[in-house]
């Protein structure tokens, strides 16, 4: 009988955050691909773009009109999920099995620049701080309302992630109820907490630090690495060191730290497959239902659909959708890979 090894033999891991299991096959990781290519989604686009209605001074198809920003720039989704309106709702459905509740919120975008053909590898630093100080704005006036109890940040990224516009931007939702995720992770976090009276990613975080393999960057307040449990092949968190729950919390230094390392995560997944790198990224924090939440810790999750080229990505289907999720290529080759990349972004490289 094999002495079992991670590296090669198929195992489960136990994720924290969601209660939950993933099947990891790093074998499987040899296998030839016969399956599909993505197209590459071409780079020459102009610094403005008088078709794309997240432009500077555009007009978007409700009629609006953009402002003529010079950085971040936040209005209303013309397309909200979400509506402001409240509503009277009576349920008369006397069956568990049929619930159903008015959700109320509000979806906001957020152009990250004016210059419609970069993204955040490619800013400047103190333009992506200009960025968290949005976050950080519409955090604290989205959550000070008293039917919102979660502002969720987020960015899609790239065609494959189902952004139907390259101008660099992401959006908030706001809305009255926890999310799913939210909710899962809101449970893990507090039955740890409340049995060891410590933020369950605080102690993950320092406990990764110690054994180093999965780390991808560090700097003096923020940690990247490849979960031990990551379901994506390169998906990486953002940590922070200090024990805070939310982005209005961060000190100047750490706002800056924070910006450094999201350009540097984003440079080295460009820099992989040379190419401008799809994801989904976003942010988990403190809900703002005005509870004290001591168990939450600031984190930002990243996850990336590329596999094993620019043109060839990690579908969730069968196994995954029926049992599990299920990965190949382990956690700790994956930060392996992208802690060697260079941290100069590969089309100012010589």
């Amino acid at each position: 009988m094999k002495t079992f090894d991670h590296n090669e033999h198929p195992h489960r891991r136990y994720n924290p955050l969601t209660d939950e299991w993933i099947l990891v096959s790093p074998h499987r990781s040899k296998r030839p691909w016969q399956g599909q290519n993505e197209s590459v989604t071409s780079q020459n686009l102009p610094e403005y773009d008088p078709e794309c209605y997240l432009c500077a001074g555009n007009l978007r198809s409700n009629g609006e009109q953009n402002q003529n920003y010079a950085d971040s720039y936040v209005f209303d989704n013309d397309f909200p999920a979400l509506l402001q309106e409240d509503v009277v709702f009576e349920s008369t459905e006397a069956s568990a099995l049929f619930r159903l509740k008015p959700e109320r919120g509000i979806n906001k975008v957020i152009c990250f620049s004016p210059q419609h053909n970069i993204t955040i590898p490619e800013m400047e630093i103190d333009a992506i701080e200009k960025v968290i100080a949005t976050w950080k704005a519409q955090y604290l006036e989205l959550g000070s309302k008293d039917y919102i109890n979660y502002v969720q940040i987020f960015e899609n990224k790239g065609s494959v992630m189902g952004c139907s516009n390259p101008h660099p931007h992401g959006q908030i939702w706001a809305q009255s109820s926890l999310p799913t995720q939210i909710e899962k992770t809101q449970k893990s976090l507090i039955n740890y907490y409340n049995k060891n009276k410590t933020s369950l990613l605080k102690d993950y975080v320092d406990e990764e630090l110690k054994r180093k393999e999965r780390i991808v960057i560090t700097n003096d307040h923020f940690v990247v690495l490849v979960p031990f449990w990551a379901t994506w092949p390169f998906e990486t968190m953002i940590i922070s060191k200090r024990h805070f729950g939310n982005i209005i919390a961060m000190t100047k230094d750490e706002t800056t730290a924070f910006a450094e390392i999201l350009k540097k995560i984003t440079i080295k997944y460009d820099n992989l497959f040379s190419t401008s790198f799809p994801y989904s990224s976003g942010i988990h924090q403190t809900p703002t239902d005005k509870v004290a939440h001591p168990e939450w810790h600031f984190h930002m999750h990243f996850y990336p659909p590329l596999l094993r080229s620019a043109t060839v990505k990690k579908f969730m289907v069968g196994y995954e959708m029926m049992a599990e999720a299920q990965r190949d290529i382990a956690p700790e080759k994956s930060a392996s890979i992208l802690r060697d990349l260079s941290e100069i972004h590969y089309t100012k490289q010589i």
